[in-house]
């Protein structure tokens, strides 16, 4: 049976980092990743949804991993999301994140066409042949892919070796306990909706992947030790808490990751730059909603960790 220890907890997907062209920034990536090596999340989902990854290009994608690396390698576990919309550049990421020695590459089905099972499973399988000597997870949002992971498919993908689970994000919590029971002892599942991180945990995810991790660790690695503990009374209570932030980090006009970005300066002193067209950058109008989200992480950390 393998070893999967290294996946559990809390893994923080990585957000896009800009220079003041809009070009991705080499300093911002270094800066966020060694901002969550001292915060001690256990990895980094690095070029997801939060990394605006289907508004980059191949070549902004390996410039992001490859100043991740340079920082992360041996100190978190990393899991790089190669696939693109086309098999041929997914394959030429794969070769990449292997290259620089990820500990596992992770993709969603292609998009637009609504292809039959047999083919997204090819499509799967045929970057895990490109990254041979690495995991592969498979990543299930079909809200936004508009493909679901069906139980059929997973079970076909069980076939290859490599795979070692799945990033679930549908919103059906039962689908962790389905994906989690196919997959057995020698597969994870990683809860992917924050706000549903302690139901997701009690239903088999080890840990979990998301989005507005980043903007509030601390938070989510205390959440994820009540569960530990079974101290599932305040783990309720934080997780109400941090639905809240949540609900403010998506209230404004403007994208949720230009807000969390903006948070980040804020409370974190880090300048990660703007968010990529067509997303909607943060205006004065929302100055208001940022400001009461970044007020609000304050007093949660305050009010449950004892922080200031």
């Amino acid at each position: 049976m393998r070893n999967l220890k290294k996946y559990h907890g809390i893994i923080p997907a990585l957000y896009a980092c800009y220079d003041e062209n809009g070009e991705v920034s080499r300093k911002g990536v270094r800066s966020l990743t060694d901002y969550f090596i001292q915060k001690g999340v256990q990895g980094l989902y690095v070029n997801g949804s939060s990394g605006e990854c289907i508004y980059q290009s191949v070549a902004d994608r390996k410039i992001v991993l490859e100043e991740v690396m340079a920082v992360a390698k041996g100190k978190l576990t990393i899991i790089a999301h190669v696939a693109c919309n086309n098999t041929r550049d997914s394959i030429e990421l794969a070769r990449h994140a292997e290259s620089l020695g990820v500990d596992a590459i992770a993709a969603i089905p292609p998009i637009y066409f609504r292809l039959p099972e047999y083919a997204v499973a090819q499509y799967w399988n045929d970057m895990s042949a490109a990254a041979p000597h690495t995991d592969f997870v498979i990543y299930n949002i079909p809200q936004l892919a508009g493909v679901a992971l069906t139980p059929s498919l997973y079970m076909e993908m069980l076939k290859n070796e490599r795979v070692i689970g799945v990033k679930n994000s549908s919103t059906p919590v039962q689908d962790i306990q389905i994906f989690a029971s196919l997959g057995g002892d020698d597969h994870v599942v990683f809860n992917g909706p924050d706000e549903q991180f302690l139901a997701g945990r009690l239903m088999g995810a080890v840990g979990g992947i998301g989005g507005t991790y980043g903007a509030m660790p601390e938070l989510f690695l205390r959440l994820n030790q009540l569960i530990e503990d079974k101290d599932l009374t305040t783990a309720k209570e934080l997780q109400f808490a941090i639905n809240e932030i949540i609900q403010h980090l998506t209230a404004a006009r403007a994208n949720m990751y230009a807000v969390i970005k903006e948070v980040l300066r804020l409370n974190e002193g880090l300048d990660l730059g703007g968010v990529r067209s067509p997303l909607t950058p943060v205006s004065e109008e929302d100055r208001e909603i940022v400001e009461a989200a970044a007020r609000l992480i304050r007093e949660t950390k305050a009010r449950f960790l004892g922080a200031s």
